[in-house]
Parts: structure tokens; sequence; C-alpha cells
């Protein structure tokens, strides 16, 4: 559940922020007669992961078992590129990402009102894609049904709370520092979801070494203590882990984490010009 929160947290602010960043354009420039075109954008944007959850609940209960790993499996490595392009697509653009979102909503106003509510669509509508596959492949991974639901949708609330208090400026937050260290800790998450897939596509006989254990802790760490569910459902981790859990889990986290927490290259400063260096010498 925890694992669904920070998800749901980071997920639904990033979309509430975008949200705000299209209304105060709209607000500001005196066209709130686009704003109606916004809302059905985002509605339909909402719509659409909701409904697309509802069809591979439908769909894997149709399946054989050997049919539903592949297909928990297959998701799981889908959601784990979702998040991995998430992260960084948010460390490389967040500082720009009002520049570019105004712009665009600025080129839709001029169209028409469909073109801002596909606008509102796209915004909203790729963090809602992520959030479900990411959420249906941790609950597939933690073999629960209703707990990751209701960690996702909190977190969801908590941050239209948030973005709500940050456009209407009650509150303040380091913005840069809290996507940074959410974006390390799904990492870490999406490392666990990627083990749990690669075990599935295991089980389905896809990939090989399923009763080829690197470490079985289940005596130490019984699946089911307390301590036992919380590492299952904050960070995936299972007791009994084959070798190529532990070779996926290992070769994405270690790499991506490191390349995600380097510090950033600021750009070099322009060469100063000839007065220019005059000056400074006089």
């Amino acid at each position: 559940m925890i694992a669904n929160f920070l998800i749901g947290l980071r997920e639904g602010l990033e979309a509430t922020i975008m949200v705000s960043i299209l209304v105060a354009f709209l607000v500001k420039t005196g066209r709130r007669d686009r704003l109606g075109a916004v809302r059905w954008g985002v509605a339909v944007a909402v719509a659409l992961p909701v409904a697309i959850a509802v069809a591979l609940a439908v769909a894997a209960k149709a399946l054989t078992f050997e049919a539903q790993e592949v297909l928990g499996g297959t998701l799981s490595i889908v959601a784990v590129a979702f998040v991995t392009w998430m992260v960084f697509w948010m460390r490389r653009a967040g500082r720009t990402l009002a520049t570019e979102l105004t712009d665009k909503m600025r080129t839709a106003v001029g169209v028409s009102s469909f073109a801002v509510g596909l606008t509102a669509f796209l915004a909203v509508g790729r963090e809602g894609l992520e959030t479900v596959f990411f959420v249906y492949a941790a609950g597939q991974a933690t073999g629960q049904t209703w707990q990751p639901l209701v960690g996702a949708l909190l977190g969801l609330a908590a941050a239209v709370v948030l973005g709500w208090a940050l456009y209407r400026q009650a509150v303040k937050v380091d913005l840069r520092r809290f996507f940074t260290w959410t974006g390390a800790a799904l990492v870490v998450v999406a490392g666990g979801v990627l083990a749990y897939g690669v075990h599935d596509l295991q089980e389905a006989g896809v990939l090989p070494g399923l009763h080829s254990l690197a470490f079985d802790v289940s005596a130490q760490v019984p699946p089911t203590s307390w301590y036992g569910v919380l590492l299952k459902g904050v960070f995936n981790f299972s007791p009994d882990t084959t070798w190529a859990q532990a070779i996926a889990w290992t070769a994405y986290v270690v790499p991506v984490l490191a390349l995600y927490l380097r510090p950033r290259r600021r750009p070099a400063a322009p060469a100063p010009s000839a007065p220019a260096l005059r000056s400074v010498s006089a």
C-alpha cells in the first residue's frame, strides 16, 4: 500500500501541477470561457485509465494460469519502463515544464475549444496510464487486491489537496527536492516490480531458472510476519529470490539510481566578448 500511495501521490501531484498551470494561464489571459474544455479533457484523461484497469482485471480472469503469468510479467516490465521514463523526464523537463505547457495552451486557445481539451487530456492522460500500469503490476506482485488500489487512491487524494494548496499559495513545498527523492524511491520500488515480473515469466516457462535460488531467507523473514509483509508491500521483496530476479533487480536499480542521482551539469557560461574582456581588465 505504501508504494502505491507514493506512486499515486507523485503522479497525482504532477497531473495537478500541470492542470494548475493550464488553468492559471487561461485565467491570467482572460480566457475563462475555455475552462470547460480543460475540465472535459481532464475527465476523459481520468476515465481512460479506469477503463483500462477494468479491462485488465476482466481479461486476467478469463486467461489460463500460464497466460496470466505472461500478462503479469509483461505488464510489470511495461510499468517499470513507464516509471523509469517518467522520473528521468521530470528530472530533465521540470525547469521548463511551465513554459512548455503555456506555449502549447497559447497555441490551442487560438485554434478551438477541442484543442484546449486535447492539450489538457494529453498533459494528464500520461500520468494516469503510468499509474494504472504500475499499480496493477504492484498489486499482482504483492498478491493483494484492494490494498494497492486504496493506497493509490489515498495518494491521489493527497496530491489533489496539496496541488490545490500550492495553487492557492497556502503552502510552500520544494518541488524539485520532492520529485528528486520520490523519484529515487520509485526506482527502488520499480526494481522490485521488475523482479516480480521476471518471476512471473519464469512461472509461465518463458524464462528458465524458476528453482535456482540466489538466497532463501524465509526462516528469517517469514512472508506472513509484519516485517515480511512490510518489505513485500514497499519493495516487493521476496524471501526466496531466484538468480534471474536478483540479477534483474541489481542490473536495473544500481545503474538507474546512479544515473538518476548524479549531479546535474550546469550549462557553461558563454565566453565574454572582446569589449567585455577589456571592461573587466579595466
